[in-house]
Parts: structure tokens; sequence; C-alpha cells
């Protein structure tokens, strides 16, 4: 199973902002298995991090000439469009870290949910 700290891509993308103007801000992302982490331009600045948990998915994928546009949907059902280099491919690796993450959360609950129900029920002991 894939650690925390495995790093599965790491590169640039841009983050489209939330201002008036919606400028797109170019970000370094480094995905791991279970969350994305967007680092701004500036040295020393704090990363924004999109875990999995808080994603449902990734969202409205389309390819211009030079970029391929897409969004990630969160559980508050709240867009984040990001837009990267047509070679990067993006969202095809947060998709898919995203499918294993969330297999592998359903795997654990089924196990959870199994061993729960194997656990005998503790019986009392009856007064004469």
């Amino acid at each position: 199973m894939k650690t925390t700290g495995e790093v599965l891509r790491e590169g640039e993308l841009e983050k489209r902002s939330d201002s008036l103007f919606q400028l797109w801000k170019k970000k370094r992302g480094v995905l791991t298995p279970d969350r994305l982490s967007l680092f701004p331009a500036g040295p020393g600045a704090r990363p924004k991090e999109l875990r999995f948990h808080s994603i449902l998915k990734v969202d409205c994928v389309e390819r211009t000439g030079k970029y391929i546009y897409f969004t990630i949907v969160t559980t508050d059902r709240k867009e984040i469009d990001f837009r990267c280099a047509g070679e990067s491919c993006w969202n095809a690796a947060i998709t898919l870290a995203l499918i294993d993450f969330q297999n592998r959360r359903a795997l654990q609950d089924f196990r959870s949910r199994q061993e729960s129900a194997a656990t005998p029920e503790p019986q009392t002991a009856c007064a004469p």
C-alpha cells in the first residue's frame, strides 16, 4: 500500500482565482496518495491542501490547443477550476489517485464491517 508521504506527481498547474477577474495563477502541485497540495509561486508560502476525502470527482475535462481544463468538485459542491499543459495530464493523474484513495477507503470500511460482524455479542450471566 502507498504511504502518505509518497509523491506521485509534482509540477506546474494553474488554478483559477475566486476573485472578480478570475485570473489563472501558477501553482506548484504535489500529488500524494491522499491529497493534492498547491504551493503558491512565492517562497515560504503555505500550501493549500485538497484532501481526497473531501473531493467527489474530477469533472469537465476539456482540451484546447495548449491546455487541458478540468474542475475538481468537493464534497460541499464547491468547484475549483484548473488548467495544465496538454502533455502534463494532471487531470488523469489526480483522477487515478482519487480512485485509488476511494478504493482503499472502501476496502477499509468493508473490513471493519466484517470484523464488527464477526465479533460475538457479550453474554450476560443470568441470576438463578
